[in-house]
């Protein structure tokens, strides 16, 4: 069974990310730099990929190259530990609203990309 949202628009979802960051006074360029560290999207891709109106699926299997130090990420998100997820796409989706929600309780981003390990 496919999950719901693996064909949910990548681009429906992304406004969303930014409101929730804006509630807490962070920033557009902020969750861009997050998704650009994790998926390897640069602005034009990203862009591209708003665009087309990708899925998440679609998103993710095109995204350039996963971060490496993804296994970094850890944590807690919709009651489950992102570190536990076998199936690999939504392990990537949780990835990403972990980093969100990381951003939106002020972490500071040289934590939240795991660059002071």
């Amino acid at each position: 069974m496919t999950q719901r949202i693996y064909k949910m628009s990548f681009a429906s979802v992304y406004p969303l990310y930014i409101k929730k960051a804006e509630r807490k006074n962070r920033t557009k360029e902020e969750v861009d730099e997050i998704i650009f560290w994790l998926t390897g999207y640069n602005q034009a891709g990203l862009q591209e990929q708003l665009d087309k109106q990708h899925d998440f699926e679609t998103f993710f299997e095109q995204a350039p190259e996963m971060n490496p130090n993804v296994s970094l990420i850890k944590g807690v998100v919709c009651g489950v530990r992102v570190e536990d997820i076998e199936e690999p796409l939504m392990q990537k989706i949780r990835y990403l609203d972990k980093l969100i929600d990381e951003l939106a309780k002020g972490k500071k981003m040289e934590k939240i990309l795991r660059s002071d390990v």
